[in-house]
């Protein structure tokens, strides 16, 4: 499952929130999905692989404690791809408000979006 997949479900990107205050115990984020979503500690541990095996997630061992941190290199991924996107959609929504304060006729600025698209 590549990245974008594994933080599609709502359960892993809370468990990416909770990382995101620092490296927690399994235990820990286990006890936190229970209260907030009802799941077991068997079914956390099944998101905790998919966000270990997308790279999301890295797994220490403190003793018998599994500890979780984030790997800041596969969000920074993820923040770039967002970044480009935010850059297509801002610079193309900046030329349509400039098209239609000029007054243009709004099919004129859908051939425009079209042109633009394609």
């Amino acid at each position: 499952m590549d990245v974008f997949q594994v933080l599609a479900d709502p359960v892993r990107r809370r468990i990416v929130e909770l990382l995101g205050g620092g490296e927690r115990p399994a235990g820990e984020i286990a006890q936190a999905l229970h209260v907030e979503f009802g799941i077991s500690q068997p079914a956390t541990s099944r998101h905790l692989r998919l966000l270990r095996e997308s790279g999301v997630a890295v797994c220490t061992n403190h003793g018998a404690q599994r500890r979780y941190h984030l790997d800041r290199a596969t969000l920074d991924v993820v923040a770039t791809w967002l970044q480009d996107v935010r850059s297509f959609w801002h610079q193309r929504l900046d030329a349509l408000d400039t098209e239609l304060f000029r007054g243009r006729p709004a099919n004129a600025v859908d051939e425009l979006i079209e042109e633009d698209i394609s």
